[in-house]
């Protein structure tokens, strides 16, 4: 599997033979938090497609993920996500089922629900947080 950054704020995943890469256009395009979060759900996408795919005995070696993500204005956080899936083998009549699966992506529900995220502070000086 191979993970490219395409932008700032974007990303494309698509499957290749051994183990998994990131490549960046040039040296200045770091591999960013967000990033990280893109391919999150694009791995996830990624998976359950392939394995829906597999029991389908639908070719998967065509199907890409492209993510890209828009930031709320004035704060350091991501506010949208767009995540598109190109699969140019997929029959037309197996498209709509394609995308129920994608849905089930655990990532995707992650971020489409509310999460509770806690920061502790581990260890005997650590401060306590109020």
């Amino acid at each position: 599997m191979k993970i490219t950054l395409t932008g700032e704020a974007s990303l494309r995943l698509e499957p290749t033979p051994g183990m998994l890469t990131i490549e960046a256009p040039s040296r200045d395009r770091s591999y960013s938090p967000f990033h990280m979060l893109g391919s999150s759900i694009a791995g996830c996408t990624f998976s359950v497609l392939q394995s829906w795919g597999s029991n389908k005995d639908v070719k998967f070696d065509d199907l890409k993920i492209d993510v890209d993500w828009k930031f709320a204005e004035g704060e350091h956080r991501v506010e949208k996500m767009n995540v598109r899936i190109e699969w140019p083998s997929l029959s037309a009549e197996l498209w709509p089922r394609a995308l129920r699966v994608a849905h089930v992506c655990g990532i995707h529900q992650t971020l489409t629900h509310t999460v509770n995220v806690e920061v502790e502070a581990v260890g005997a000086q650590s401060p306590a947080i109020a």
